[in-house]
């Protein structure tokens, strides 16, 4: 059995409980932050509709440096819309679930590097980064946004049961 087919309904459900958070991010709070060291709601919803784009760069690429020496840094998603937001959350899943289903069970054992300027901030086996710094990453900071839309009394989704706003699932 290939090893991205028990990874594909648990990678497909959490994107369904993603997707139907960033649905309710309300549009007129951009810069909303519960704590000054918190990000602005504009920027942790860009950062929840990008994270599944680093499925695709783990399972396709062997590295990825996010400011190159000489080069532009990795671009930041910051929502300008719900739609845009949306819009760029579909594409990386897409993506992402493509390079998933594709992926041979020898490639999970490759080594991944994320690098910052040149310099290595950690290297992994696929298969550790796809499941710590893409789904777990992603599952924290839906958290995160979940709590934003509680103290903006923007109902909360269920996600893994009834949530208080929503008794059924």
């Amino acid at each position: 059995m290939k090893l991205s087919d028990v990874l594909l309904p648990e990678f497909d459900q959490e994107m369904a409980n993603t997707r139907k958070t960033l649905e309710r991010v309300p549009e007129g709070k951009p810069d909303y932050k519960p704590h000054p060291k918190s990000m602005p709601l504009a920027r942790l919803a860009g950062h929840v509709a990008e994270i599944p784009m680093w499925g695709t760069m783990t399972l396709t690429q062997d590295s990825i440096d996010i400011d190159p020496v000489g080069q532009p840094p990795f671009q930041l998603t910051v929502m300008t819309s719900r739609r845009q937001l949306l819009e760029a959350f579909d594409a990386n899943v897409k993506s992402t679930r493509a390079a998933l289903a594709a992926v041979s069970n020898d490639a999970w054992q490759k080594p991944w590097t994320l690098l910052s300027g040149g310099q290595v901030i950690f290297t992994l086996p696929k298969l550790a980064v796809f499941r710590a710094f893409v789904l777990s990453h992603l599952i924290h900071h839906r958290a995160q946004l979940g709590v934003y839309l509680r103290l903006n009394d923007v109902p909360v989704p269920s996600i893994y049961g009834p949530s208080a706003d929503e008794g059924q699932m």
